[in-house]
């Protein structure tokens, strides 16, 4: 029986990488989802077209213990493609997978935002050193509003 089962794993697995091709995903989308699914197989004994909620859930829970929130959402986006276009499924665990949110500073500060912290800097050679650095930025940017 595993060797059966291996052999419809490959021939499915075939099948998602032509799927992946002509959806039009870049090379390393089509990397990583064949990667993902290559392990996920692995992992199920290449049984994977009736998998459970359950089921996936002790995956990504075990898989979460070795990897980043990254690779998580990877394996998760690779196996609802599969599950979507190869086997025209629905998938079982919706809302299974949520990486912590993450707020990111912004890229460019505001005048007025590179004031304040200019302005709160205690040690004065922090504030010349901000100071140097904001002139810097104003004169290579070729507008300076900052006094």
């Amino acid at each position: 029986m595993q060797s059966g089962s291996k052999a419809v794993f490959d021939a499915q697995y075939q099948r998602l990488l032509q799927h992946l091709t002509l959806k039009g995903l870049q090379p390393k989308t089509i990397d990583a989802y064949s990667r993902a699914m290559r392990y996920v197989g692995a992992f199920f004994n290449h049984q994977i077209d009736d998998l459970s909620a359950a089921q996936l859930t002790d995956y990504f829970s075990q898989l979460r213990l070795s990897h980043s929130w990254q690779t998580l959402k990877l394996d998760l986006y690779a196996l609802k493609f599969y599950y979507q276009h190869v086997l025209q499924k629905p998938w079982v665990a919706p809302g299974l997978v949520k990486g912590p949110k993450v707020r990111h500073l912004p890229n460019i500060v505001t005048t007025a935002q590179l004031q304040q912290i200019v302005a709160t800097t205690r040690a004065q050679i922090s504030r010349v050193f901000l100071h140097a650095l904001l002139f810097w930025g104003c004169v290579s940017a070729k507008a300076c509003a900052f006094s």
